[in-house]
């Protein structure tokens, strides 16, 4: 676990000390080792968290006998080992005994089919001195991050955080519109698209090859919901149940190898819970856990966690959050790059930061909700068929209505009608739910400039977008699909990698395992959401064995912050939130109607029955992140 960054001139030669002051805006990733090196006119640099190998020959960029390839990984490989014994028979020679160095050996046999062989988190950058051409690749479910931008001169720059790139001399940082509109919509900004003008992340799954000034993308993996498992029996239930702890002893016993500590996030949710239960009986010493908890109770979940804690016997510590949210915003702002206006991130930030004065590895939950339906938004009218289920023409006349008259202004009929045929009841359902500013905030709150500026990009088509990537299973796989591939790299892993890196920690997600994720897209999607009420219904049959009864089936809590009760009663944060948001010719005034939003702030604070708190957590976000990045250069 690292971070990576460097770049491939047109025709300049590659300076080290340019790439070396890049690497150092990643110090925080990667405090064991700063390096930097440079091929031709390809430079990369790496700043080195120890876990395998923490010797002096683990340090990166790594190169291959011949000096032809120069290699920056971050993440973990877990099948290294395999590899490894592969690349030996073959006649490779290694110089480390570090995961990574697997991959400059897998390229010399497979070429760009290497990321292929890979069971891991990883982003990893290659040049090929010998054809002069720039290898990027990012693991299949977009655990580790990666940016990338081509700039004027036609040089290609690259790295774990924007920050590197915004050392780079010639990088001019410029917020992208269109990114923000997103943002707005979503959150955060989904893939390719990055909230500075003229940088791209690389997707999940995908490899870049950049050679003779031309990009080319390829998509290496992929999933789909056939081939679904046949449950014609209880037998064959519990039997799939055994299978299903099988797979997932399988996955963290591979993210358990490690040269330093190892613990686990532990919330007092069913999935970090069970992980730490699985992890415990693989183990001969007690694990370190931790938890976070709130004064506010219908926040705090520390006695689920200490349930769990005790029945395993884990060195388990409590961290309680209190509303001294202006400690650590700027933290946040700075070190999540992008605006980013999912408010778990502050209890994840400081876990991240009491885990990593103990260990230097953690496991996570991530993940369970999105493979086995564990969100209440999967409930409620999702159909199990692969129909438009019991949408009527009645529904998808209001949804015409809704998104094609009201909103989109200017915009041609002919591509609403399109979409509408792309729109049912049901997406349109939980396109509102997992929404923020959706468009019918957005014909209220957006400038005729912002409209402008954004084009023909609208969230309802980059929503429908990720649909369309699933042909098969029925509504419920087709909208996990979704999550998986958009909510679960572009905001749950952003936050997770950009927490932990920020304390130097490493967090490995079993549940994210793609060979597990391939099995648990098999299992039928009503044994996912039982009766159309009960979610992660298979799981919690399979957990019975391990966890307690009130662990298993109590009410999902979520791990969120008290932010609209802080807004209320702390003068300080509620002074804070509304100066910076109404803040006369700031970034949002350009572009939103601030009498607009003015009302939504006034409704907060005065209606008890109003809540707004993650519109104004996600204004607040944007311009913090505008006034560091942009105003004010940001690198520092």
């Amino acid at each position: 676990m690292c971070g990576i960054c460097g770049y491939l001139e047109k025709n300049e030669i590659g300076d080290s000390e340019t790439v070396h002051k890049m690497a150092e805006t990643l110090h925080h990733r990667g405090p064991d080792y700063t390096g930097a090196s440079t091929m031709h006119n390809a430079a990369f640099g790496h700043a080195r968290l120890s876990i395998i190998d923490l010797s002096k020959a683990g340090n990166q960029p790594f190169f291959n006998e011949d000096k032809s390839l120069m290699l920056v990984c971050n993440g973990e490989i877990y099948n290294f080992h395999e590899l490894r014994e592969h690349l030996l028979e073959k006649g490779h020679r290694f110089i480390s005994s570090s995961d990574s160095e697997t991959i400059i050996h897998l390229y010399e046999e497979y070429g760009e089919q290497c990321a292929e062989k890979l069971h891991g988190m990883f982003a990893f950058a290659l040049y090929d001195a010998k054809i002069n051409k720039l290898l990027l690749c990012r693991d299949r479910i977009g655990k580790k991050p990666l940016f990338y931008s081509i700039l004027p001169s036609g040089t290609l720059v690259f790295g774990s955080e924007i920050k590197a790139i915004q050392a780079y001399p010639e990088f001019k940082a410029e917020p992208d519109m269109v990114a923000i509109h997103y943002y707005l919509s979503f959150q955060s900004v989904p893939a390719p698209w990055c909230a500075f003008k003229g940088v791209k992340k690389l997707p999940p799954a995908h490899c870049l090859t950049f050679q003779h000034g031309t990009v080319t993308l390829h998509r290496y993996w992929s999933y789909d919901y056939n081939n679904q498992f046949k449950i014609n029996s209880k037998n064959d239930e519990i039997e799939l149940q055994e299978a299903l702890i099988e797979q997932l002893k399988t996955a963290i016993r591979k993210r358990m190898v490690s040269d330093v500590p190892i613990g686990a996030f532990l919330s007092g949710g069913l999935d970090s819970s069970l992980v730490t239960a699985l992890m415990a009986t693989m183990c001969d010493q007690p694990i370190r856990t931790f938890s976070i908890g709130f004064e506010e109770k219908d926040h705090d979940e520390t006695a689920y966690a200490k349930m769990v804690a005790e029945r395993y016997g884990t060195r388990h510590t409590v961290f309680e959050v209190k509303p001294k949210l202006l400690d650590i915003i700027d933290k946040l702002v700075y070190h999540y790059n992008e605006p980013f206006a999912d408010s778990s991130a502050i209890p994840t930030f400081y876990l991240a930061q009491m885990a990593s004065e103990h260990v230097k590895v953690v496991l996570t939950g991530d993940a369970g909700d999105e493979n086995f339906a564990g969100y209440s938004r999967y409930i409620n009218g999702i159909p199990q068929n692969k129909f438009w289920g019991y949408s009527t023409w009645v529904s998808r006349y209001l949804n015409f209505c809704r998104f094609n008259v009201f909103n989109h202004p200017g915009e041609a009929w002919s591509s609403k009608l399109k979409r509408q045929f792309r729109l049912d009841s049901y997406k349109n359902m939980y396109f509102f739910r997992i929404t923020h500013f959706n468009e019918q905030y957005q014909r209220s709150m957006y400038k005729p400039e912002m409209y402008q500026a954004i084009g023909n990009h609208y969230s309802i088509d980059f929503f429908l977008d990720k649909y369309d990537q699933f042909h098969s299973g029925g509504s419920l796989d087709r909208t996990l699909g979704v999550d998986m591939t958009m909510y679960m790299p572009d905001t749950l892993m952003v936050k997770t990698d950009i927490a932990t890196m920020a304390h130097a920690l490493e967090a490995r997600c079993p549940m994210l395992d793609h060979q597990f994720v391939e099995f648990a897209a098999k299992i039928p999607a009503n044994l996912k959401l039982k009766d159309n009420s009960i979610g992660k219904y298979i799981l919690k049959r399979a957990a019975e064995k391990y966890l307690p009864h009130d662990v298993i089936y109590r009410k999902k809590m979520g791990f969120g912050v008290p932010y609209n009760h802080w807004l209320r009663s702390d003068k300080k944060i509620h002074n804070f939130t509304y100066d910076t948001i109404l803040e006369k010719d700031n970034f949002l005034s350009q572009w939103l109607n601030m009498k607009y939003v003015r009302q939504m702030l006034e409704r907060q604070q005065n209606n008890l029955n109003k809540n707004y708190q993650n519109l104004i957590w996600n204004l607040l976000m944007l311009e913090l992140w505008h006034k560091r990045f942009i105003k004010n250069g940001g690198v520092q």
